[in-house]
């Protein structure tokens, strides 16, 4: 642990290393964001996979894409920011159109978060309160990073003193050629989705589970990021690329494989795994070049992917999703693990 410098305020903010025989990864307390992740490529060339900056004053500058983040309290958006709870409705500041995005104006990104020290890795701690940009119940909630070989595993656990809504998940973006060197349209990504939630215009779902078959959204077998994704679908105009839910196979609450990723250049491949019932794919489609990253690299469009593992996006207004409500007395509990390792040459 050592300190990477402080808030506006003077409040420190720690940067942890977790190291193996296989990657590297840094962590920050700052929205316990995800700094970096270093992996060998088939011949051993390292290179960090994860788009970032190089300090702690370009994290705290705002706006910036949430790069690494754990976003909350409620990931992803939420229509016109209003939902309810047992006939009483709440309303979250909208900052994404007529939505709010990923908790609102001042999510759980924009905090210093706790942290200790554990085995193998560190864990962070926010205290969100009672009214938090409009979220009934004082929440508490866990993020913990271990890493073992060649899988960084995080834990989200969280408890609640009211009923309110919870959607965790790490907004890291990647790119397996390493975060310096170009756009992610010529990596393979396989789902493992039968179904996705398709959108409105205003990114928002429309409550049908629908099949990815026959659609450039079908992803169970594996296909080029780029291959489909400018081709004549309503959904992919919508969004400007890839930018949806899709339902993960199997049973939620059971850790399974939500998608693969392979780089046919560095032959670096990520295996996601969840316990999660979604996985946001995003595409990057709305990184302009306005944010320059580490070295120096200004991050265009479609410079990063992103594997959001989640509960639905508009979960508290579609009854046919799985629930998002925590209760006093329950305890919140999430894995998610992103598993790095190289393949054979063809």
């Amino acid at each position: 642990m050592a300190i990477w410098g402080h808030t506006a305020d003077g409040v420190a903010v720690p940067i942890y290393t977790l190291t193996s025989a296989q990657i590297e990864v840094r962590v920050i307390a700052f929205g316990a964001k995800l700094v970096s992740i270093r992996t060998p490529d088939r011949s051993g060339k390292m290179a960090d996979v994860v788009l970032g900056f190089d300090d702690l004053q370009d994290y705290l500058r705002a706006p910036n894409p949430y790069f690494g983040a754990v976003v909350g309290r409620y990931g992803n958006r939420i229509a016109d920011g209003k939902f309810s709870i047992d006939g009483v409705t709440y309303q979250i500041p909208i900052n994404n159109g007529p939505n709010a995005l990923h908790g609102g104006p001042v999510g759980f990104d924009k905090y210093v978060w706790q942290a200790s020290e554990i085995p193998h890795g560190v864990e962070f701690t926010h205290v969100s309160p009672d009214g938090d940009m409009g979220f009934p119940g004082t929440l508490t909630a866990k993020a913990r990073y271990t890493l073992a070989a060649g899988t960084l595993r995080i834990d989200y656990s969280a408890t609640t003193d009211k009923a309110t809504i919870l959607n965790l998940t790490n907004h890291a973006y990647f790119n397996l050629h390493g975060n310096d060197a170009g756009n992610i349209l010529d990596m393979q990504v396989e789902l493992n989705a039968d179904r996705f939630t398709p959108i409105n215009s205003g990114l928002i779902p429309t409550g049908e589970l629908r099949p990815v078959a026959g659609t450039p959204l079908d992803f169970r077998k594996p296909e080029v990021i780029g291959a489909r994704i400018g081709d004549d679908c309503d959904q992919l105009k919508l969004a400007g690329g890839y930018d949806h839910n899709f339902v993960v196979n199997g049973q939620p609450g059971t850790l399974r494989v939500a998608a693969v990723v392979a780089d046919p250049l560095s032959r670096r491949k990520m295996t996601v795994e969840t316990t999660e019932p979604g996985v946001q794919f995003y595409s990057g489609n709305f990184l302009d070049g306005s944010f320059t990253g580490r070295h120096g690299t200004i991050y265009g469009k479609r410079t990063g992917f992103c594997l959001e593992t989640q509960h639905f996006p508009d979960s508290p207004n579609h009854e046919k999703f799985p629930s998002t409500v925590l209760r006093p007395g329950e305890t919140f509990r999430s894995t998610t693990t992103f598993a790095f390792d190289t393949i054979e040459a063809d």
